[in-house]
C-alpha cells in the first residue's frame, strides 16, 4: 500500500492464488487503507469473483504495546467486508505467521477452482523419439 511501491502492483498481484491484508494494529491509518487496498488488489489482480477470492486479514505488530486498533474493529471489518479470517500476529516474533498462512493455504485449497492452484510444469522428453516410416514420403 505504500506510494514507493505502486509501480510494481501489477506483475506482483497478477496470478495471485490469495491475498493477506496486513496493517499495523499500532497505526490506525493502515487499517484504515484496508478497503482500499483489497479494492485495488482485486483491480490490478484481475480478480474475477473478490466474494469468493481467499481474503485473509492480518493485524501485525501485536508484540508493540501501544494499539491503537482492536480486535473487535478488525474483526468487524472483516465481517462487513467478505467475512475474510482475521489474526493478530507478529513478524517479529512469528506469532500466528504459520497459521495465518495454512488458513490461506486452506482456503486456496477449498476454493472452486482446485485445478488452477495445482503446480504444473512442462516436461521435456530427452528421448530421441524413433521414426516409423510408412513407406511414403
Amino acid at each position: 500500500g505504500q506510494e514507493r511501491f505502486r509501480s510494481l502492483r501489477t506483475p506482483f498481484y497478477r496470478g495471485s492464488d490469495c491475498c493477506l491484508l496486513t496493517f499495523s494494529l499500532d497505526d490506525g491509518q493502515s487499517f484504515q487503507n484496508l478497503a482500499n487496498w483489497k479494492k485495488e488488489f482485486s483491480y490490478y489482480a484481475d480478480v474475477k469473483d473478490p466474494d469468493s477470492f481467499p481474503f485473509v486479514v492480518l493485524g501485525n505488530k501485536l508484540d508493540v504495546p501501544e494499539r491503537q486498533v482492536s480486535g473487535d474493529d478488525a474483526r468487524k471489518w472483516c465481517s462487513e467486508n467478505g467475512g475474510h479470517p482475521y489474526f493478530e500476529t507478529s513478524a517479529k516474533d512469528a506469532t500466528n505467521v504459520a497459521s495465518a498462512f495454512e488458513e490461506a493455504f486452506r482456503r486456496v485449497l477449498a476454493s472452486d477452482n482446485r485445478d488452477d492452484h495445482m503446480i504444473h510444469t512442462d516436461t521435456v522428453d530427452l528421448q530421441k523419439k524413433s521414426r516409423q516410416g510408412s513407406g511414403c514420403c
